[in-house]
């Protein structure tokens, strides 16, 4: 059973990894970050509801499949929306840093979600999370370009580095969210169901609102949607759970270091970025960090 479970938290993590490499020819092609999500969690949406619909019919009871509480969409809504908020930001910080930089970042958020469960719900701040937050940040100094023997904030670094921050910062809430809230005691399924539906609606007002619905211009695009839809959400969110049933959360999380890994590896080969060896040590500073951070609940 552990073993399964390794291979569930490896395939997740590697899933999710995916998001860049279908994300950025979308956008050559001449779609914006909105658009993209829209159709990425619509589709999602699709087949989560068909996995569902089909294990309620085996079960003999489709209704009770997608059952939740109403007393529980207040707190619905308010993931769905922080999800959406992760996603848009995570997408745009595409348009400004690397893709393997840009995933190393959002890594760092367990130990925002350190941080607010001690500030918001008085956890006791070990002194091990205030030396994972110093090996963090000096993990991301790394990542910073350098001219001239010094540092260079330029603003496009600067811009993808705080939208990432946000980014990180939006899916601690979450699951700080998930966590504290009645809907840790509901199965994942339907409440990751409606945390994309509700996410979704965020995307329909942007695109009424504040962003043109662009759509793709080249068959080649509608499968990176499909695979955007499939890869790195639905299969990545199975497989997640999966994983969390055979493993426990805490080898899960230590396993999602493979996320950033694999958008490295994928950004080098397939999309033609470059690495250097201060960017290895950042990123190998930020995953140290990030794994006691997650190893210290064991």
């Amino acid at each position: 059973m552990k073993a399964k479970g390794y291979i569930y938290g490896i395939l997740s993590a590697a899933a999710y990894g995916t998001n860049p490499i279908f994300a950025k020819p979308l956008y050559a092609d001449g779609m914006n970050p909105d658009s993209v999500l829209l159709f990425r969690y619509v589709l999602a949406v699709i087949v989560l509801a068909l996995i569902m619909a089909y294990g309620g019919w085996r079960q003999g009871s489709l209704a009770n499949a997608f059952r939740v509480s109403r007393h529980n969409m207040p707190q619905l809504i308010l993931l769905g929306v922080m999800m959406a908020v992760s996603s848009l930001t995570l997408f745009v910080s595409y348009n400004y840093i690397p893709v393997g930089i840009a995933s190393t970042l959002l890594f760092v958020y367990p130990i925002m979600t350190a941080l607010i469960m001690t500030l918001c719900f008085h956890e006791r701040l070990s002194w091990l999370v205030v030396l994972c937050l110093a090996i963090a940040c000096s993990g991301i100094v790394m990542l910073c370009p350098v001219e001239e023997g010094s540092i260079s904030l330029d603003g496009d670094f600067l811009v993808g580095f705080l939208i990432v921050m946000l980014s990180g910062l939006s899916y601690a809430i979450y699951l700080v969210g998930l966590n504290k809230t009645r809907l840790r005691t509901i199965a994942s399924m339907p409440v990751t169901l409606y945390v994309l539906i509700f996410g979704t609606l965020l995307f329909v007002v942007r695109l009424l609102f504040f962003s043109p619905l662009t759509l793709p211009e080249h068959p080649l695009s509608w499968l990176n949607l499909l695979a955007l839809g499939i890869l790195p959400t639905v299969v990545s969110l199975i497989c997640t759970a999966r994983a969390i049933q055979n493993i426990g959360s805490t080898q899960t999380a230590l396993l999602g270091a493979l996320e950033p890994v694999t958008a490295v590896a994928l950004g080098v080969i397939i999309l033609g970025e470059s690495v250097t060896l201060r960017d290895i040590g950042g990123m190998v500073l930020i995953f140290l960090a990030v794994t006691l951070v997650v190893y210290r609940k064991r």
